[in-house]
């Protein structure tokens, strides 16, 4: 049944960014609703694997973590952003154990790993399922709180009213004094109208981000699209599978059909899907068996501790699959991955917009035109949070 509801916010997207604005709203005192296109479960956030980045090193700190995300932006990002995101990084990560999420640990401390683009080891794992147990546990004290969930109830409509917003969501009408978009991107919609394979969830296909421009809200770099540098290519049940890149970081390397390394396995993520696509045009590629363009992840590098307290998931599907990465190289070409761009925010998720804020993959500025490994777990984290709170303050006030 449908009908009107009112509350003081409105969050659209059940991942991690929009779970982390929900729980920040309701603790901050707001009447919460959460709507979301699928079930509550289903989001990109949950397929995240390789980890999540922040400066716990003793030779590290936010200003180095600043400093290797606007490298790999290639200069492009909101440099005011990125100064909240690694300075945030250490309390997001306390943050989120609060609510049970046990990232690995060892020697006293947690285990970290160098990831592509950065210049330290600051990689936080739990295994290879990082983002699931991150969403699990925000999902789980969402619905321990007073919110309200709305799932199968896309959003559809969005427009003003004296007291905020009105929104249709499925079959429900829902007010609110603010909005929350936390919808991601539209990777998924892409790749199926380029021919190509996708990392992303069905639900990944950006209507959300339409509605808003339509309503006025600048966007940035919506053009610029990134491809994981590791989809599996082989066998058939890996394709559209992302690679955990952490085997990189532990120690496995690209190679073309002559078994030579073609590039910095741990550079930047656009960097080294270029390289494939560059040494696949050489014609020192290989072909999967359904005649799929390849290289050679070669994860028989990785001492099998790592890769058992670091990617059980990986081995598992391979293995199940009839491949073992450890004793065989592995069959990988970059796959559209995530959307860089997006809606214009300030330092509190706010878009240009007044009262309709974004955070996570929906919104741009925080990774320039390339994102590195690890920071979207945590962008979603410290501004999902921050836009919660914000819109919280704004509906209450």
């Amino acid at each position: 049944m449908g009908g009107n509801r009112s509350f003081d916010v409105l969050v659209i997207g059940s991942g991690a960014s929009g779970l982390a604005a929900a729980v920040s709203a309701e603790r901050a005192g707001a009447r919460v609703a959460l709507a979301t296109k699928g079930a509550l479960q289903s989001c990109n956030s949950a397929k995240a694997q390789g980890g999540i980045q922040a400066a716990f090193g003793e030779d590290d700190s936010p200003e180095i973590h600043a400093e290797d995300v606007w490298r790999s932006s290639h200069e492009t990002a909101d440099r005011r952003l990125v100064g909240i995101l690694t300075a945030e990084a250490p309390s997001a990560i306390h943050w989120l154990e609060g609510f049970g999420v046990e990232f690995t640990r060892e020697n006293g401390g947690y285990r970290l790993a160098r990831c592509g683009g950065a210049s330290r080891k600051r990689l936080l794992q739990v295994g290879d399922r990082t983002g699931l147990a991150i969403t699990t546990a925000l999902r789980e004290a969402f619905e321990g709180s007073s919110g309200t969930a709305f799932p199968k109830s896309p959003l559809t409509e969005l427009e003003r009213i004296a007291s905020g917003w009105r929104a249709r969501c499925g079959e429900h009408v829902i007010e609110a004094g603010t909005v929350v978009l936390a919808a991601g991107g539209r990777c998924f919609r892409e790749a199926k109208e380029r021919g190509e394979l996708s990392t992303n969830h069905p639900g990944a296909t950006g209507e959300v981000t339409q509605i808003a421009v339509e309503l006025g809200a600048e966007s940035r770099d919506l053009d610029a699209l990134q491809y994981h540098p590791n989809g599996g290519a082989w066998p058939a049940t890996m394709q559209g599978y992302s690679i955990p890149e952490t085997t990189r970081a532990y120690g496995a390397v690209l190679l073309n059909a002559e078994g030579e390394e073609f590039t910095d396995s741990l550079g930047a993520r656009d960097e080294v899907s270029q390289a494939i696509f560059d040494e696949v045009d050489k014609g020192k590629g290989v072909e999967t068996e359904d005649g799929r363009p390849a290289v050679y992840l070669d994860t028989t590098r990785i001492a099998e501790t790592d890769a058992e307290v670091s990617l059980p998931y990986m081995l598992r599907r391979y293995r199940a699959g009839g491949i073992d990465p450890l004793a065989e190289p592995v069959l990988t070409y970059p796959v559209l991955h995530y959307q860089n761009g997006g809606l214009v925010i300030d330092e509190h998720g706010e878009t240009t917009v007044d009262g309709l804020y974004a955070a996570g993959e929906i919104a741009g500025g925080t990774h320039g035109r390339n994102r590195m490994m690890g920071n979207s777990l945590l962008e979603c984290t410290v501004f999902g949070r921050r836009a919660g709170r914000a819109a919280a303050e704004r509906a209450l006030a």
